[in-house]
């Protein structure tokens, strides 16, 4: 069974993505999309694609597509799944499912009356040290967290700017929460700080805080904290999370997981490559119907997006936001 399968967007997820699903079997990249014909025409002569648009009802009416990935920027997303859901199309879209609660929300209500198969680029659920600390977790009894993104300010104009981008705990570290979520479960409170800083005195156009601190209650009662700057210069930069248990410490990181007790430590190292996974669980749903191994589906995406959504709306406020 050959899957034919469309993509939005030429960006470097796009190449990402566009360079696993080429070397997959059965699997076809019929046409992408991109913002303009050169775009695509460029794309699709890199990955051998036989069809190129700068339209994406125009591709969607020209092709038959099996799914589609939508691998755009957070202000352009919306209208794309709406197109696919209307056409019973089954769509991967990458993270953050945009820049406030209100659009992802309408995408979901017409998913729950129009069931399809959906996938969200929460890549990291599928490394084998995201598995392992979420087992080991399970065990013990976990006291608090503390998480860090910090780096440099991507060189992107919309990354900036906070009506495009929503700003980087939606945009970026959001994959910590995330990461939490699936490993702790539900969050009923947040409180966040923002700051502008640095960056508004380097850039011009910087609306997006550079610095922002973070905290999380869990339905279980477990208090995390997730701290984020984009101000480190380029090069330096810390990502990861720490559990603070009875057992000692889990301390994660995108390469290893290391576990530090009383009299002893030791560490796996990540041995996959969770975009691959994450790709060959999409596409063996497509293929059979069976969902187990997608991780990520838009209705669990969605819970860790209002999270993200409403630490900016503490920052604003200056007050907590309970969940609903």
């Amino acid at each position: 069974m050959m899957l034919h399968i469309g993509i939005i967007g030429t960006g470097g997820f796009s190449k990402m993505h566009a360079k696993i699903l080429s070397e997959m079997e059965d699997v076809q990249i019929q046409a992408v999309c991109g913002t303009s014909k050169a775009k695509a025409e460029e794309f699709a002569s890199a990955y051998s694609i036989p069809s190129s648009y700068e339209s994406v009802n125009e591709m969607l009416d020209a092709e038959r597509l099996d799914a589609v990935y939508i691998l755009v920027p957070p202000m352009s997303h919306g209208e794309f799944e709406m197109q696919l859901i209307e056409r019973g199309i089954p769509f991967f879209v990458e993270k953050p499912l945009g820049v406030n609660v209100e659009q992802p929300y309408q995408i979901l209500t017409e998913l729950r009356k129009k069931p399809l198969i959906t996938s969200v680029g929460y890549h990291f659920r599928y490394t084998d040290t995201v598995s392992q600390m979420k087992q080991l977790l399970s065990r013990q009894n976990v006291g608090m967290i503390t998480g860090n993104w910090m780096g440099n300010m991507p060189q992107v104009a919309w990354w900036r700017d906070q009506e495009r981008s929503g700003g980087q705990f939606i945009e970026q570290s959001t994959h910590l929460v995330d990461i939490l979520r699936f490993c702790v479960g539900e969050i009923d409170e947040v409180y966040a700080l923002y700051g502008n800083q640095v960056m508004h005195k380097q850039f011009d156009g910087v609306t997006a805080a550079d610095v922002g601190t973070v905290t999380l209650k869990f339905r279980s009662g477990v208090i995390a904290n997730i701290s984020n700057t984009c101000v480190l210069p380029d090069g330096l930069g810390k990502v990861g999370i720490t559990c603070y248990t009875q057992e000692g410490m889990l301390e994660w990181d995108t390469e290893r997981l290391k576990m530090i007790e009383a009299h002893a430590t030791s560490e796996i190292k990540k041995m996959v490559n969770p975009y691959l996974v994450e790709n060959e669980a999409f596409i063996h749903a497509l293929k059979t119907g069976d969902t187990v191994r997608i991780l990520s589906d838009y209705e669990d995406a969605f819970k860790t997006h209002q999270v993200t959504v409403a630490a900016l709306k503490s920052a604003k406020s200056g007050l907590p936001v309970r969940m609903v």
